[in-house]
């Protein structure tokens, strides 16, 4: 994701002028049992993904932003996370929230010719039932087009 900082970082200063409320947390590479709220303190101060689900109502949108680019087994397995030992794949967390959210989609800052050549992109893809799109102008269209119906 690094070089994709700068424009994540206009995405969610947009962001923050257009929803009335807006939560954001981080994670590394993919969904785990917690996240955090300040990305240099994530493994001091985080936040179970089970609080999370069980605090915001159905009704939520989510948004995740991410390249999705890491190697399949930290999506697949168990103990495939790179920075701990995640007791359920990154796989179950997902269904998680797909079952307890409506309205989710995945914002992708690398650009979708590349999508193809990354194997747990379609691993995203396919998890999230086709809802990634691409950082740009036309595909956030597209995405809230998605995320408010």
């Amino acid at each position: 994701m690094d070089p994709h900082v700068k424009l994540c970082e206009e995405l969610f200063s947009a962001a923050r002028s257009e929803f009335k409320h807006l939560k954001y947390y981080y994670f590394h590479n993919f969904l785990y049992e917690s996240v955090w709220t300040k990305s240099h303190r994530r493994h001091a101060e985080t936040t179970s993904t089970f609080e999370i689900i069980n605090k915001y109502s159905k009704d939520y949108k989510i948004i995740f932003v991410g390249d999705a680019t890491m190697a399949p087994y930290e999506i697949t397995h168990i103990g495939g996370s790179i920075e701990h030992y995640n007791e359920e794949a990154g796989a179950v967390w997902i269904k998680r929230i797909t079952d307890a959210y409506d309205h989710m989609i995945w914002i992708n800052p690398t650009p979708k010719d590349y999508w193809e050549h990354s194997y747990s992109i379609e691993i995203v893809k396919e998890l999230l039932e086709d809802r990634m799109f691409p950082l740009t102008v036309k595909g956030l269209e597209e995405a809230m087009t998605l995320l408010t119906k």
